[in-house]
Order: structure tokens, then sequence, then C-alpha cells
């Protein structure tokens, strides 16, 4: 039988090794193929959001850089993400300007006030100094993040032609994102599914999954809102945890890829330690260590009250005997330190109390400071890179704050709580960062002009720095010192006193001075710089509460100019708009504030209350209940759906409103007040007392409180404690008629007097 050539012959078969290499091919193009696609469909379909902190934009031909609101979804639930204050500046660093980033938290950025904020002052600082260059000092720092939030802020930086990147952080290590004791998710995980997290949460796929396993996922130890630093009461960290460490690692490795981002694109680091308050801050929590005896416990803190009465009795021998003993016994309470730090201070050996203060901040259970081991790893790391080839300047903050502090332990003098600045304590970093840039611009080659530093003074009122903001400052840190875990600490009510002493001198000096010259200074600081938001948004808070309201939107209006992306000057703008009964303006503006930020619940309540007033009461409700949609845990968009229904005399409607308002939050004294009014109309008078109690608790300077409340006692035949609230009202308000009125009949009712008709 004939046959072809190769008739019959078995095909040529591939080799083994490229049928392995076709074999991973396809395990591993195939799905990553599949993802690319999928990732490629949700940009499209607009589903999830760009997850950068800082987005492009171009405006009239020129690209400018800008902050992402939504930075923070990334690492916080939605419900509670914090926002980046408003970033703007051009993509293309212009000729001559040297370009600093600020990385950081909230300390950096300047909280409570960023407009006085030590990155400023630097700013103000080497355009003084260096007349002719060109200085920009752009804080990429945000509230509540810590270094994991940190590193992909620093990695975009690297495009933007910065010249130094100053990297002051490590305060929020702990309760931050991946933090030990942290409320935002897993605590202390491996550093390697930390990566892998946030890379996923920065692709739409990853941010879908996201949201459809947190729909699944119950979460109830997860707050609904943000609540500060109270969140955090019941995740308290013991000071020997073994997470603490892990922390403290993930901080090294992190803290070691922004410096080599850094000298990757040839900026030059500034790394800084960071200081906090050691003298004035007592620890907010104690904890005993995990090794200590429980049998043990109630001696131990029965010699700790004895040694707490030693010391008030300023008995320092004897309290410093008690707390050597305790602290050998459990080396782990915080508290005993401090009260050690204060024994040792009160005998005039401040180095030792030094020591003891550090060791209270280090053991403190709820960490909300920069330790000594995060220092540490600052120190070592400046000290590696000192000997390589790439440049970096390391500044003590730390240290140098301690010479100039009294006893070298910083305290109130430059620290408003625990961590953030005072404006002088701003002014004093803002001089040491100074001093090490004046050295580099001196070496480049670069003449500075050789005069000293521009005082204190002088460099905060080019900034706009009157009486005006110092009130409004110590007012913002009272209330915010007056929750826990402040109320807290032990010596809260001394700092309680002494800031309201502060607030009462600012408000005689205010009362006695004239309001043009503290004009005069914010026109001159605007003058000079016409360009800066920070500036306009100071003068226009300032024309509001000097009544002007008027002059004050023309600088809103201008704000939303200079920062035509961010929903700030339009909001700000809207309200004081409707201040003025000038409603369609002012629902315009606060539209366009929602069409750039459409999650912000308060121009959804602004709105409400246009209409409100309006009447147009099924507006009013929508918007509202959009605002509680948007702030489930939030009270004030259910209170304002009570007034909503109380104007419509659908009381039974508004009274269940008020209801859940104080269930929502029960130290809410505005929803405890306005309950009490309104059983009090229904005749339920003893459940109405119960609420006026709790609203005088809360808010003790509330002239309305104690007066229902006193009507209430009253009519309920409680005469004395109705006569000590009328006599409060007075207290609170001289001119309360109705208060001094029933005072007298109560008075000539004891005294068997008629009472007078009025």
């Amino acid at each position: 039988m004939s046959s072809t050539p190769g008739d019959g012959a078995p095909l040529p078969r591939q080799s083994g090794l490229k049928r392995v290499i076709f074999r991973i091919a396809a395990l591993v193009l195939v799905p990553l193929l599949f993802l690319l696609i999928t990732e490629g469909v949700l940009r499209i379909a607009d589903v999830g959001y760009d997850a950068s902190f800082l987005l492009e934009r171009t405006e009239k031909g020129t690209r400018y850089v800008i902050q992402n609101d939504r930075y923070g979804w990334r690492f916080f639930p939605k419900a509670i993400a914090r926002s980046p204050s408003p970033i703007r500046f051009e993509a293309a660093k212009k000729p001559g300007t040297t370009r600093v980033f600020v990385l950081g938290e909230s300390a950096a950025l300047g909280d409570p006030k960023p407009g006085f904020s030590f990155g400023r002052q630097l700013e103000v600082l080497l355009s003084e100094r260096n007349p002719g260059m060109s200085f920009e000092v752009i804080p990429v720092a945000m509230t509540a993040i810590n270094s994991h939030a940190i590193v992909p802020i620093a990695r975009q930086c690297m495009k933007y032609q910065g010249d130094y990147w100053i990297v002051y952080m490590g305060n929020n290590e702990m309760e931050g994102p991946f933090g030990a004791n942290s409320i935002f998710g897993p605590r202390a995980p491996q550093y390697g599914m930390i990566r892998a997290t946030v890379a996923a949460k920065g692709t739409r796929l990853g941010q879908f999954i996201t949201s459809l396993s947190e729909r699944r996922a119950a979460k109830a130890d997860e707050p609904g809102t943000w609540d500060g630093m109270r969140m955090f009461l019941k995740q308290q960290l013991p000071a020997d945890d073994a997470r603490r460490t892990v922390v403290h690692d993930h901080y090294r490795r992190n803290l070691r890829h922004i410096l080599d981002d850094a000298a990757s694109c040839g900026a030059v680091p500034i790394l800084c330690t960071v200081a906090g308050n050691l003298k004035d801050c007592p620890p907010f929590a104690s904890v005993p260590g995990s090794a200590t005896a429980t049998s043990d416990r109630t001696r131990w803190q029965e010699k700790l009250t004895e040694a707490a009465k030693a010391q008030a009795a300023s008995q320092w021998d004897a309290a410093g005997k008690l707390l050597d003993s305790l602290i050998h016994d459990d080396p782990w309470y915080a508290e005993a330190h401090f009260r050690r730090g204060m024994t040792l201070w009160e005998t005039g050996d401040t180095t030792a109390a030094r020591r003891a203060w550090e060791q209270a901040r280090d053991t403190d259970a709820l960490p909300f400071r920069t330790d000594s081991e995060l220092n540490r790893i600052i120190r070592e790391e400046a000290a590696a890179r000192s000997k390589g080839a790439s440049p970096l300047l390391f500044i003590d903050v730390e240290a140098e704050l301690a010479k100039s502090s009294p006893g070298s332990v910083p305290g109130m003098e430059y620290f408003f709580d625990h961590v953030h600045y005072t404006l002088e304590g701003n002014y004093r970093v803002a001089t040491i960062l100074a001093e090490a840039l004046q050295s580099r611009i001196t070496a480049s080659g670069k003449s500075p002009s050789g005069a000293a530093w521009l005082p204190a003074e002088q460099c905060l009122a080019q900034l706009g720095l009157t009486d005006w903001n110092r009130l409004s400052i110590e007012e913002n840190m009272l209330q915010r010192l007056a929750d826990a875990p402040f109320t807290n600490q032990m010596n809260h009510p001394e700092r309680e006193r002494r800031r309201v002493g502060t607030i009462v001198q600012l408000r005689t000096r205010l009362k006695s001075a004239s309001p043009d010259a503290a004009r005069a200074v914010i026109d001159a600081a605007v003058q000079k710089r016409p360009t800066d938001p920070r500036l306009r948004e100071n003068r226009a808070e300032f024309l509001e509460a000097t009544g002007n309201p008027e002059a004050a939107v023309e600088d809103w209006n201008k704000v939303t100019e200079l920062l035509p992306h961010h929903f700030q000057g339009f909001f700000q703008a809207g309200r004081v708009l409707s201040k003025l009964k000038k409603d369609e303006a002012a629902l315009d503006r606060l539209q366009e504030a929602i069409q750039r930020r459409p999650d912000l619940a308060e121009a959804w309540m602004e709105r409400a209350q246009i209409h409100r007033r309006t009447k147009q009461w099924n507006l009013a409700i929508d918007e509202a209940t959009e605002a509680k949609r948007l702030r489930p845990a939030d009270p004030r968009p259910i209170v304002l759906m009570a007034h909503v229904y109380g104007g419509q005399g659908r009381m039974k409607e508004a009274l269940a409103m008020l209801q859940e308002a104080a269930r929502v939050k029960p130290n809410y004294w505005e929803a405890r007040y306005l309950l009490g009014v309104e059983l009090a109309a229904q005749g339920s008078i003893r459940e109405a007392r119960v609420e006026f109690e709790e609203a005088v608790r809360l808010r003790p300077d509330l002239p309305a409180g104690h007066f229902n409340l006193g009507v209430a006692l009253a009519k309920l035949g409680v005469f004395e404690e109705a006569a000590a609230q009328f006599t409060e009202t007075l207290r609170l308000d001289p001119k309360h008629a109705q208060a001094r009125a029933f005072l007298q009949k109560l008075e000539q009712a004891r005294s068997g007097l008629p009472p007078t008709r009025n």
C-alpha cells in the first residue's frame, strides 16, 4: 500500500518549556485581562471614585492641582471620612519659586486654625527674609490620617517639583487607619495586607467589592458620624500590648517609603521629630499592665488615692515614696507616671520630671501623641540617611521646643491641647524650620537680606491675626475640650478655668476696642496677598462677626473665585445671604456648594431652613430628610424636621422627631431643651423637668433652659429649687423680665405677702 510522505506521521509536539510558559501566560494574562476590562467598564460607568489625594483641573488654559474631597473614603467609612483642606496650586512650578510640601496630620495642617499654621508662617518668614524670591508652602496634610495614608500622598507629590518635603507625622499612628486601637477597620494587620488593601481601594473594582462587603457586614462597632476623640473611649490600649510594636514597625517602613520617594524626585526631605504637650497634658486613660495580678489591684488603687491626697496637701516626699512603690509594682499605669512627674517638678528635679511625663505619654492607654519609640525611629532614619548620597535635613523639633520651654518641658506655652500648637507654638516651629531652610538657601548661593526673622506679632499680622481670631480659637478649643476624653483628664477643671479666664480677658479687651484697628490689620494683609483664600475667609468671618454681613458675602464670593472647585466659599456665601433674607441668591449659592459636594449635609439643612422660613413645607421636609440620610447619627437634621412639622401644626410628628434626636445623641442640648418645651406644652411637666435638667447640665449658660426648668419646678411645687433656677437665669441674663417676675412672686409667697399683679 502506497502512501504519501508524512501520511500518518504524528504532529510535532511543543517542548515542555513552551507548554509551561503557555500555561503560566494563560493563568496570569487571562485573569489580568479580565480585571483590566472590568476596571475599564466600571470607570466608564462612573462606579466608584478617584482615590488620589491630588487631582488636576484646567482653568482658563492653566493646569491646577486641587485636593480630592473623597480621599478619606480610601481609609475611613464614608459616613465619618475626613476631607482635606482646600488646596490649589499650579501644576507647573514657576521659575525662581521654591516649593515646599508639608506632609502630616492635623498638627501639620495647623488645626484648630489652618490659616495660622507653621507652614503659612514659614512662608511669610522666608518671603520677608529673602525679598525677590518666591516661596510656596503647600499643606498636603489631613486630619485623622496616619503614615499609611501619607505614603500615597507623598507618591503623588513626586510629579509636582517640590524642592523640600517637610515630614511631620506620628500623632495618629495608633488610632488612625490600621492602627493598634483603630475603630476604622482591622487593627495592626500584617504590612503586606495593608498595602494590598490600600492599593485595592485605589481601583474601581476594589471599591465596588468593598462597598458590597460593607453592605452585607454588620457594622455595629463603627460610629455613624464623626464624633472626635471620644469615639476611641472603648478602645483603650494597654501599654504592653504587642500591637504597639507592630505599629512602630509599620511606621518605620512607611517613613522609608516617603524618604525614598523624596530622593527619587530630587526633593530634599526635612524630617522632623514630633513634639507634644508633656507638662500640662495628663494621660487620657490608664490601664494596668497585663501581668499585674488582679488580686493586688484594690490595694494598688488605694495607694494611688493616698498619693493623690498627699499631692493635694503638698506632701511631696510622701507622695513620691508612694508613687515609686506603685510604679515598681506596675510600670504600665500612665497616671502613676504623670503624678510622679508632678511631684518631681514641685521638688525642683525638672529633668526627672520630664522623663516621668514622657513615660506617662508612652503608657497612655489612649495614645494620641507621638511616643518616644516613634521619635527614636525618626532620629535613627535621619542618622542613617545623613551618611548617604541623598540630601536630608533633620530637625529635632521636640528637642528645640524643649530648649525654650520652662524647665525644658513643653506645655501649655506651645500647645492648646495634647499636640495642636498655639499661635505662638506654630511660630516657634516655623522659625526652627526657617533657620534650617535658610542655611540651604544661603549655601545655594542666593543672598538673603540678612535681617532678623520677622517677630511673631508681625508675622501673624501678615496672616490677618487679630484678637477676634484669638477669641474665636479660644472658644473653639473650650468647646472641644469640654468633651471626652479631655474631661477625663485629672487637670481638666483647672485647664477649663484657665481657658475661660482667657476668653473673658479677650472679650473685655474687644468691648473697649474699636473694630476699625482690627479691620486695618486684616485689610493690610489682604492687600499684600490678594489671592490668598485663607485671608479672604478670615476677613469674611470678621466682617460677619462685627455686623457687616453684606461685605462678608463679597469676600466669600471672592473665595469662590480663588477656590472655584471647593464648596466652602459657596456654602458660606449662601449661609450669610440666607441671614440677609436674600433667599433666591442664597439658594443658588447653596446649590452650587451641593454640586461640588453632594454629601454636604449642612448645605441641605440651610436650604431646608430657607424653605421652612418661607413656608414651603414639602421642600423643607425633602431637604431635611436628605440631610438626615447623609448624617443618620447627627441630631441636627432631625431637630430641623421637628421645627418644620411644628410650623405645620403637626405636633405629634414634631414630638416624635425630638424624641428621635434625643435618642440619636443624648448629649445634644438643643434636642433636650426643645423636647422639654414640647412636653411642657402638652402638660407633661414631670417629663419636661427631666429634659430641662439635662439641657442645663449640657448647656449651663443657657438662660432659657434655667427659666423653663424653674417654671416646671414651680408647677411641681418645688419652690426652693425653682427660685434657684430663676436666680441663675437672672445671673446669665439680668434683663430677663419673666424670671424676675416669677422670682418676685416666689419670694412674696414665702414671706406671706399677697403677690403683686404684672
